[in-house]
């Protein structure tokens, strides 16, 4: 997946999108961290499972309408994309954890 696929200007989308649902989970209703949080004691591992990610419905990462943007925290954005067979495989999503592309 080349994150050229992606709008210049994803970043800050994605931060719009996750404000709009106040930084919970859309599928699971789990609060996520934002940004510059960092619970003290807590291992990468920890954090990441608690970092909110934008999933594209229709899996076309070009495609930024807001009514193809859901908020959803990892675990649940690895759910879509392994039984829905999206545009990135499993593996590829921890390429993408934290704040390299959320």
């Amino acid at each position: 997946m080349s994150r050229t696929r992606y709008s210049k200007d994803w970043k800050e989308i994605a931060t719009s999108i996750k404000e709009s649902c106040d930084w919970r989970c859309s599928r699971c209703n789990r609060p996520c961290l934002r940004p510059g949080e960092n619970p003290q004691g807590w291992s990468k591992s920890q954090r990441r499972v608690y970092n909110l990610q934008v999933h594209h419905h229709n899996f076309n990462p070009s495609d930024n309408r807001i009514e193809n943007l859901i908020c959803l925290c990892s675990a649940c954005h690895l759910y879509y994309h392994q039984f829905r067979r999206g545009n990135i495989s499993p593996g590829q999503l921890s390429l993408f954890s934290e704040d390299s592309c959320s």
